[in-house]
């Protein structure tokens, strides 16, 4: 069983930023590509960015030089920085993982299998 917490989360202002965690257990964890999704109120997840187990990353076009993806395999732990941040981020940011790699760019939530339980991005104007 593979358990994913994700970390982080809160209320900001337009402009600021936030930086997202997410652990993920289990031996395997670099074998695994690793994403964020996020879903505002009334809208379907979408996929914010991905990293896959060779380091290659994706970003939606919507965060594409704001946010960025990074993992750290001896912590089991993947982090979405985001920067710059304006009301459309906000959202419930979901952390997810899949072994082997990704195809879909950005990130389709039928690739990955493994998901956290969310956490919230508030963004005020």
């Amino acid at each position: 069983q593979v358990h994913l917490a994700e970390s982080g989360g809160g209320s900001v202002q337009a402009g600021g930023r936030l930086r997202l965690s997410c652990v993920v257990s289990g031996n395997t964890y670099s074998r695994y590509c690793l994403a964020w999704f996020r879903q505002a109120p009334g809208n379907e997840r979408e996929g914010v960015a991905a990293i896959d187990n060779d380091g290659s990353t994706d970003f939606a076009d919507s965060v594409q030089g704001r946010f960025t993806i990074s993992r750290d395999n001896a912590k089991n732990t993947v982090y979405l920085q985001m920067n710059n941040l304006t009301p459309d981020d906000t959202g419930v940011y979901y952390c997810a993982a899949a072994n082997g790699h990704y195809t879909v760019e950005p990130p389709d939530e039928a690739e990955f299998r493994f998901w956290g339980q969310g956490t919230q991005v508030t963004v005020s104007s």
